[in-house]
């Protein structure tokens, strides 16, 4: 009886060190998992914080390309384009000045990549541009004339919106219906 009794006794310490070392385990199992889980929370607010930060960039950014937008349109214009070269029998007896005083070389006044406007688009005339400015051209055959640029000149009375490219004396003559023109912010 007495080694039944020690046999139960050691069974039961053995028994117990199990069950101990279960709800260690467990224990620490637990404790990783509220870990885990904390660390998951961390990161989830952290995520939720940017998304917020990011929604927030987003209607600032949205709203300012509105305002751009609408600034956009109300310096577009749908014109027809033309070219002229700087001589006397397309100007007048001065074609090495334009109408804002700059002096050009006829010789190469494609490389200035200056334009004249129709009256009816230039501030003098009541119109949104003045002369120095520069205006954004597209929709020109392939691209061709497309880019930057700048209103130094104006065009005969008789036309309506139209720009007119500065080209040297030789160059083929071009005329684009339709292109957009695009007053640029200086």
């Amino acid at each position: 009886m007495k080694n039944n009794f020690v046999v139960e006794t050691i069974l039961d310490l053995i028994n117990r060190r199990i069950k101990v070392k279960h709800i260690h385990i467990l224990i620490s199992g637990f404790v990783s998992g509220l870990i885990i889980l904390v660390l998951a929370l961390n990161i989830i607010d952290s995520l939720k914080a940017k998304v917020k930060n990011l929604e927030s960039k987003n209607i600032l950014l949205t709203s300012e390309l509105e305002q751009l937008e609408i600034r956009r349109v109300e310096t577009e214009f749908t014109v027809t384009g033309t070219m002229y070269s700087p001589t006397r029998e397309q100007c007048d007896a001065t074609p090495n000045i334009t109408a804002d005083g700059t002096r050009i070389n006829p010789k190469v006044a494609s490389n200035y990549r200056y334009v004249a406007l129709s009256r009816d688009l230039l501030e003098r005339w009541g119109g949104p541009f003045q002369y120095g400015e520069y205006i954004a051209v597209e929709g020109t055959n392939n691209g061709k004339h497309d880019g930057v640029w700048q209103v130094r000149d104006t065009m005969n009375p008789k036309w309506i919106k139209r720009v007119d490219f500065m080209m040297t004396n030789g160059t083929k003559p071009f005329k684009y219906n339709g292109i957009k023109i695009t007053k640029l912010d200086s």
